[in-house]
């Protein structure tokens, strides 16, 4: 089909050529020249017909090459705005994965943040489970070492301290 178009796009110009041609060939040469100029009744009457028919073919011609060029032109803003949307597109996708980037980054902050809180938690607890446990075993060695009422008292706190935590575990 587009080989169609293109060869009618190009009649216009080459019928004008050949009107053009033969005004030429009717104005400047007569049946001396060319036999078959004797056979027209009227060349200078043909040559005016060519004429007018020349300017009407002129005027296609103009209509079909404004046509194209107004095809042309359209085409090329059809692609300017394809361009500019796709870099819209692109600079959308880009902030959209930059957001994403940051998003991500604010994540692993505050997993990093959360597992420190649990690092520092966990040694908090294991610190207090080691002093109650050293508590423990002073209470003990200081109640074996010598039974004395204070003593016992002392390790009957560890005993209910030590039943307390215990329970908060």
């Amino acid at each position: 089909m587009s080989r169609w178009i293109n060869l009618l796009a190009l009649l216009p110009n080459t019928t004008l050529t050949l009107l053009i041609i033969g005004i030429a060939f009717l104005r400047f040469y007569d049946e001396t020249d060319f036999l078959i100029l004797g056979q027209l009744t009227s060349p200078r009457l043909w040559s005016n017909r060519l004429t007018v028919a020349t300017f009407v073919v002129a005027v296609v011609n103009l209509g079909v090459e404004w046509n194209r060029r107004n095809r042309e032109t359209d085409r090329l803003d059809e692609a300017e705005q394809r361009r500019s949307e796709e870099e819209r597109r692109r600079a959308e996708d880009e902030a959209r994965r930059a957001a994403e980037r940051a998003e991500d980054e604010r994540r692993r902050r505050e997993n990093r943040a959360r597992a420190a809180a649990r690092r520092a938690e966990e040694a908090e607890r294991q610190t207090r489970r080691a002093r109650v446990e050293v508590e423990r075993d002073l209470a003990l060695l200081n109640f074996l070492a010598e039974s004395s009422e204070r003593n016992r008292h002392i390790l009957q706190q560890t005993i209910a301290l030590l039943t307390e935590y215990r329970d908060s575990l």
